[in-house]
């Protein structure tokens, strides 16, 4: 009995690394991380074009290509349990769109498909309000929630689908702080929706070929959705 104590004693009494870190009213790092983009189309239907030709396209998005995003962080602290994090971050990614044609059928009798890689470099800056349980030793669990204003950077004219230059995202996630000699370093998972329509519903003006129009008409509205694994060292 006195052996278990002892073991049990001494697994409680684990040495600290960087015990002070989290007193520290400012303090700063970078990001490496991989995400997953998607996006949530909502499809007209059948639309009467200027013809007078009904046309029914749908779109949506069937495979996700891993991209990768790196930043920097900065993080104040507010409280025991509270901080404020900024992190400009670059994402770099892409999806692949479908567009399925119901006008046009195949020898099969299945609609005809089109792609297109709808590929985006965003320039984001999420502000995330951090809450963080008790530290244990050396790792300390947190929940975090913000907005994350974006900046599209890349886009076609000449493609079906072309996003705005501006959006915005909330951001829910949870990680944990490890504490190592050196630095902290800390995993963490992050699900990022859009609150704006990040279509660009101008877009089919700038068309050259008319062929291509139903197609970028065949949508109304697209919400951007993130998911995001990042490593933090601070």
């Amino acid at each position: 009995m006195v052996l278990v104590a002892l073991v049990s004693s001494a697994q409680m009494r684990k040495v600290q690394n960087k015990p002070y870190i989290d007193l520290r009213p400012l303090h700063f790092g970078i990001s490496l991380g991989l995400n997953l983009m998607d996006a949530e189309f909502t499809n007209v239907g059948t639309q009467v074009l200027e013809e007078g030709m009904t046309r029914t396209i749908a779109c949506d998005v069937d495979n996700w290509n891993p991209g990768f995003s790196v930043g920097v962080v900065g993080d104040m602290r507010l409280s025991d349990n509270f901080n404020l994090r900024v992190s400009p971050t670059m994402h770099f990614g892409s999806r692949r769109l479908t567009f399925l044609d119901f006008d046009n059928l195949n020898d099969a009798g299945l609609p005809v498909h089109s792609t297109q890689d709808l590929k985006s470099s965003y320039m984001a800056v999420p502000v995330d309000l951090k809450f963080s349980a008790p530290r244990f030793n050396n790792y300390r669990p947190y929940v975090v929630a913000g907005v994350s204003p974006i900046i599209n950077l890349a886009g076609k004219d000449q493609e079906y689908v072309r996003l705005k230059r501006f959006d915005s995202m909330i951001n829910v996630g949870m990680g944990c702080d490890f504490y190592l000699r050196f630095f902290k370093l800390i995993p963490e998972i992050k699900f990022c929706y859009g609150l704006t329509n990040a279509l660009d519903n101008n877009h089919v003006n700038d068309l050259d070929d008319v062929n291509k129009r139903p197609f970028a008409t065949s949508i109304n509205d697209c919400r951007t959705k993130m998911f995001l694994f990042t490593l933090y060292f601070e």
